[in-house]
């Protein structure tokens, strides 16, 4: 996992300022909307919702845009849409397994969407439950590490149900069971460690390792998923090479 990991985040940091950051912040936005929503406006009594404002925050979504999406997801204010999340499932080329998590207000044209990128880029669709068992949900935190070892963030987690940490180059894994990742999360906080991102996610259970022309085709055929708006994440049992990363960018 920690290829794919590694380029998420390298891709994630590109996004923030690059021509796709009105599409980075959309889904951000819709993010905390759907947060609020679901376990009420209150970031202090809403784990869910108190990490997808700071995600936003990191991100540089101005605090304006936050607020009136908390506001919206939380019936204090008119204007949210009904969101739906639904999981396609996928492989793309070289065999690589891939989920999509969408969350839309119009399943058909998610649907539509996710197929044509899929068959533009070499990938193709799969029954429901064909893929989704090659992964587990997880609670993934990503730290940044200025200053810190691998030990200083393993030490702060272990007690909070943490386990593995995984060293990303910039940053540290911190991976956990779905239900222990606002134990994780405190347990961080506590420490007085910060960190970028603090969410629940799919995991691979195998990867694939990738060489270059492979993982240029499946990088492209992710861009090509992202780029639609009803797309808010997408999951792939990939692994990729430092050297291999290092010659894709």
């Amino acid at each position: 996992m920690s290829g794919h990991s590694k380029w998420a985040t390298t891709k994630h940091k590109k996004a923030v300022v690059d021509a796709k950051r009105g599409k980075l912040f959309a889904k951000l936005i819709k993010n905390i909307e759907v947060a609020a929503r679901t376990g009420g406006p209150d970031p202090d009594g809403n784990p869910t919702l108190y990490d997808a404002i700071q995600k936003a925050r990191k991100s540089s979504v101005p605090v304006d845009n936050i607020e009136r999406a908390r506001k919206r997801g939380g019936g204090l204010e008119a204007g949210g849409a009904d969101w739906q999340t639904i999981m396609y499932e996928g492989y793309a080329p070289g065999g690589v397994a891939v989920l999509v998590e969408c969350l839309t207000d119009n399943r058909n044209r998610a649907a539509s969407e996710v197929r044509v990128a899929m068959t533009r880029n070499g990938g193709s669709m799969a029954d429901p439950g064909s893929v989704s068992y090659m992964f587990n949900r997880k609670g993934v935190v990503i730290v940044p590490k200025g200053a810190l070892g691998e030990d200083d963030v393993l030490t702060a987690v272990l007690d909070a149900g943490a386990e593995e940490v995984n060293d990303l180059g910039e940053s540290f894994e911190v991976v956990s069971e779905a239900g222990d990742l606002v134990p994780v999360r405190k347990a961080l906080q506590d420490a007085g460690i910060d960190y970028d991102s603090a969410e629940s996610g799919f995991l691979p259970t195998l990867s694939v390792p990738l060489d270059e022309d492979s993982a240029r085709k499946v990088f492209r055929l992710i861009d090509a998923l992202e780029d639609s708006d009803d797309v808010q994440n997408v999951y792939a049992n990939f692994d990729v090479s430092d050297d291999v990363l290092a010659k894709l960018d």
